[in-house]
């Protein structure tokens, strides 16, 4: 089945931007929404960003029109009935999805491909609210959707393969990247990366570094972004309840436990740049913060955080969440890391990376620290990951 009709729901920034990735692909597009002014706002939106491609030479003219053509704005879900695939980006709650598929299921027909854009809820649970759960599928983008390549496809397990394989074909045509990732809590990409906030926090909270000195650790290894800048730019709310959410779907494993301070910050409002103050200040009379020049602080603070991120991707082939071929595409262009985790390790040392975790684990004695069996066993058998 070729998919050339798509329904998204929800006209906010990631819905939008769903709308504009399949309409630049041709597909005919209803975006939907009840609220007149976010249809209004998504709409002036689109047509912003179209002008700022026509004038950096990005698209032409006609071009432009022929995306915003393809794109018509619905506020009545009845109106969705020819769909064959809708993709919801609505707000990040289980109930609420459950309620809106079923709704959904009344209305459109039989072979129609019903997909959520959640980022860790489960896709399971979210099939169950429907009598033809085999039809639903997780297709998770990143924001901005137009501009990140990677598109997490997540089957669940009532999921038909020939929905996977259309959806795979689908999201291609798009000229996305797919990793298919198994129905755990946070996929790939948002299991993956808890380290890279979650130790930078342990750091900070040990005083080993300022913040500014863990975050140019980071930089120094290729990162756009420290983890803190990070935070501050998605939000300390969104982040702390996407690491809360991973935790105690993880039954509370220690490896995802929460920081304090994060929720702290979270709870008096400082909840980054959309507040002015998160773990920096951003007022205009904010003195900038100065990084400690000291190289082997900011060698032993990045050594650290990536031993952990590579111990969670390791953990994620280990327990066939995806492919190490996936894993290293997700990191790399879902969240733009400047190297695939599983090769970095090869690059490293496998024997480097149990080392290292093992010598973190003889310090705190947690489990957090404690080494996948994929990673030991590799550096007993010395193999490799891509090598």
């Amino acid at each position: 089945m070729e998919i050339h009709k798509v329904a998204v729901i929800g006209a906010g920034t990631m819905g939008s931007g769903i709308a504009q990735v399949a309409a630049t692909a041709g597909c005919s597009v209803q975006l939907f929404d009840a609220s007149p002014e976010a249809i209004t706002r998504s709409q002036k939106n689109l047509l912003a960003t179209l002008a700022k491609l026509v004038e950096k030479a990005k698209i032409n003219p006609d071009e432009s029109a022929r995306i915003a053509a393809n794109i018509s704005y619905v506020s009545q879900m009845t109106e969705l009935s020819n769909a064959q695939l809708i993709i919801e980006a609505i707000v990040e709650n289980s109930e609420i999805k459950r309620a809106l598929f079923a709704q959904l299921e009344t209305i459109v027909a039989p072979d129609c491909i019903l997909a959520s854009n959640t980022s860790s809820l489960s896709i399971a649970s979210i099939a169950a609210s429907c009598k033809k759960s085999d039809r639903v599928i997780g297709i998770h983008f990143f924001n901005p959707a137009p501009l990140m390549q990677l598109v997490e496809v997540i089957p669940a397990v009532q999921t038909a393969n020939e929905v996977l394989q259309v959806t795979i074909e689908t999201i291609s045509s798009w000229k996305k990247i797919v990793a298919v990732a198994k129905d755990t809590p946070g996929f790939i990409v948002n299991r993956v990366a808890r380290p890279f906030y979650s130790e930078a926090l342990r750091l900070f909270e040990e005083g080993t570094a300022s913040l500014a000195t863990i975050d140019q650790a980071m930089k120094d290894i290729g990162f756009r972004m420290g983890p803190f800048e990070l935070m501050d730019f998605i939000g300390n709310d969104v982040n702390y309840a996407v690491t809360e959410s991973v935790f105690t779907a993880f039954y509370f494993d220690p490896r995802f436990k929460p920081s304090f301070t994060q929720k702290r910050l979270t709870e008096a409002g400082f909840l980054g740049r959309k507040s002015g103050r998160g773990y920096y200040d951003y007022s205009e009379q904010a003195i900038p913060p100065v990084a400690a020049t000291d190289a082997q602080l900011r060698q032993q603070i990045s050594d650290r955080i990536l031993v952990m991120l590579i111990n969670e991707a390791a953990d994620a082939l280990f327990l066939h969440i995806a492919s190490a071929k996936d894993i290293d595409h997700a990191m790399t262009k879902g969240v733009n890391y400047p190297k695939g985790l599983l090769a970095w390790a090869d690059e490293k040392g496998i024997d480097w990376c149990v080392n290292s975790l093992d010598a973190l684990y003889h310090e705190y004695h947690e489990d957090r620290y404690r080494c996948s069996p994929l990673l030991r066993r590799m550096m007993r058998e010395q193999t490799t990951f891509f090598n």
